[in-house]
This record gives structure tokens, C-alpha cells and sequence, in this order.
């Protein structure tokens, strides 16, 4: 469904110091940098799928989604997604996506946000039937009931990206681009969101490319995960085979009445207070009931908890190997 081969993308960036005078000199000659923001980008998405595609900032990430996208052409390389290559058959292509942008808005800033939705009727010509077949469902799945007569400005920012995902989907859209979709978000919307997409995917076999620094994203709605930096692709797998390889360290938290501590081989003690003991364990040269058992012998313990290393910690080890 979705082919990237040997993808690059450059840009031209201005640069000058700072000052009036510098601000003159660059009238006459500008000084200018070319960034590579991708390099030989290559991967594919099966139908169905949900990919988590992370990075950190300026890694490139929000490039190849707008090359995906059909928003911008790539300097070289191929990019298909069914069939159609995005910047060349952009006015069939919109047809097959939806696209959220988390830190811009497609609707209309001053109007009620069903006015906005009457516009993406027209502009991509939804039959009456499935505009209000869509609106129906998405109005009752993402609890929209009281924002649609409401102004976008006059929106908290957890309802307009509720208003956006609907927005994006009131077409049919079989690929979905989710670009920081849960930015800013509180607790609660965070997880209305996440529950909307994993039933979206379940329930239509929607195809979602999902970039984000939410780890909690990644763990919720992902098994497979693409890692960019540096504008390359370093990495694609899955999410469980990340936590073997990088999940090797756990935690063991102690609680206890008396008694003393020390670190041994494989084990170290992390903090030590209130009767409370955090230790990190190091699985590769010892066995976690060995690691309990040296713990717990020179102590009277009453409660054991052995905690995993989290998709953060796991992620943050992947961009320490790649230096990035």
C-alpha cells in the first residue's frame, strides 16, 4: 500500500548573526546552508498496519509525512501509495488519505467547527449519504455532540484535535498520517484519542502512520517502529524485539521494616529511603529471582515489585547506540 524507495530531500536555510549591521551584509550576500533533512529513505506499510514512526526533533520525520502526503516533492527517489505517486496525483491521492498535523489546524479558526466539515464535503466531494452516515459515527465515537456549533477559537486544545481526527476522516480515508496527534493533550484526552484510533484500525483496517514523542503512544497503539535520524532510516522492527534487546534492565522495588542493602555484580542500588529500596537489575548477569534473593537476605521485606524498563528508557538507549 505504502512504498518509499531511496527518498532525499534538501533544503536551502538562510543564516546570519546577529545585529543590524550583519542584518545589512546579508542584504548584499547571504550566507546560506544546505540541510539534508532525508537521506535514501526507504520502507514499506502493509495494509492494516499501525507504524510508529519516531525520531527526535529534526530527524526528518515531518518531511517524509508531507512527502507521503503529497505537500512536498522530494529532490529524488520513488514514492507510491496505492498506486499513485503523491505529488502527481495529488487531487486523487487526498481522496485516499487523512492527514492531522498536531501543531496546525485545518479548520476554520473563526466559524463553528460543522461549517468547516460542510467545506470538506464540497472540496472532497462526499456524497450526502456517507458525509452524514461518517458525521454520525464520528460525532458519537469522539463525543462531539456539544462542539460542533462551537467556534474552533473558542475550542480547549484536547477538543480540537478531536474535531481535526473527525476532519480527517469524514472522507473515508483508508491511510491515515498522525503527526503528533497527542501533543499538549491532558490524561484523559490522551486516552480518548488512542482508543478512537485502535478502534478505527480494528474496526475499518484503517492504515495509520503515527510520528510522535509520546513513548505512551508508541506502547499503546504500535508493534512495529521506524526509527529516523539524521534524515536516515536506522531502524525497523518490532516494538517486543526493542524489548529484548533493550529492556535487559529492570527495576526492583523493595519495601521493607529493617535491614541493610549493597550492590553486587549485576545489581545496584539506585536510592535507599523511608524503607523503600530502588535497585537496577541487570538481567544479562543475573537471573531476577537471584537478584531478589540477594536483596532480600540481610532484610525483614514486606512487599516486592519488579518493574520493566519503559518504551522511554528502551527508545533512549536506541538514540544514545545511534547518536542521535
Amino acid at each position: 500500500m505504502i512504498q518509499l524507495k531511496h527518498i532525499s530531500k534538501t533544503y536551502r536555510v538562510s543564516k546570519r548573526e546577529a545585529g543590524t549591521f550583519a542584518a545589512l551584509k546579508n542584504l548584499v550576500h547571504r550566507n546560506t546552508e544546505t540541510v539534508h533533512a532525508l537521506r535514501d529513505i526507504s520502507f514499506s506499510v502493509k495494509p492494516g498496519e499501525i507504524v510508529g514512526y519516531i525520531g527526535p526533533n529534526g530527524a526528518g520525520k515531518s518531511s517524509t509525512i508531507k512527502i507521503m502526503s503529497g505537500i512536498l516533492v522530494p529532490d529524488g527517489g520513488e514514492c507510491l501509495i496505492n498506486g499513485k505517486t503523491p505529488w502527481k496525483d495529488r487531487k486523487a491521492h487526498v481522496k485516499d488519505i487523512g492527514v492531522v498535523f498536531g501543531q496546525r489546524s485545518q479548520l476554520w479558526w473563526d466559524i463553528p467547527v460543522i461549517d468547516s466539515y460542510e467545506l470538506f464535503k464540497a472540496v472532497y466531494e462526499i456524497p450526502d449519504g456517507t458525509y452524514k452516515r461518517n458525521l454520525v459515527s464520528l460525532t458519537e465515537l469522539l463525543h462531539l455532540e456539544e462542539l460542533l456549533k462551537t467556534p474552533v477559537r473558542m475550542l480547549s486544545l484536547g477538543q480540537r484535535m478531536r474535531c481535526e481526527i473527525a476532519a480527517s476522516l469524514l472522507h473515508n480515508p483508508a491511510i491515515l498520517f498522525l503527526d503528533e496527534p497527542t501533543i499538549g493533550l491532558d490524561a484523559v484526552s490522551k486516552i480518548a484519542v488512542r482508543d478512537f484510533i485502535m478502534r478505527l484500525n480494528k474496526e475499518m483496517k484503517t492504515t495509520v502512520i503515527l510520528t510522535t514523542h509520546d513513548m505512551q503512544d508508541i506502547e499503546a497503539l504500535t508493534k512495529r517502529v521506524v526509527l529516523i535520524g539524521k534524515g536516515e532510516i536506522l531502524m525497523d522492527g518490532h516494538l517486543s524485539d526493542l524489548r529484548q534487546r533493550y529492556g535487559r534492565r529492570k527495576k526492583i522495588v523493595v519495601h521493607y521494616h529493617e535491614g541493610h542493602f549493597t550492590d553486587t555484580e549485576g545489581i545496584h542500588i539506585l536510592s535507599n529511603e523511608h524503607n523503600h529500596v530502588i535497585s537496577s537489575v541487570d538481567t544479562d548477569l543475573i537471573k531476577v529471582n537471584h537478584a531478589i534473593e540477594h536483596l532480600c537476605k540481610d532484610a525483614v521485606i514486606s512487599d516486592v515489585a519488579i518493574q520493566e524498563a519503559s518504551v522511554e528508557e528502551i527508545i533512549s538507549s536506541l538514540y544514545r547506540e545511534y547518536d542521535i
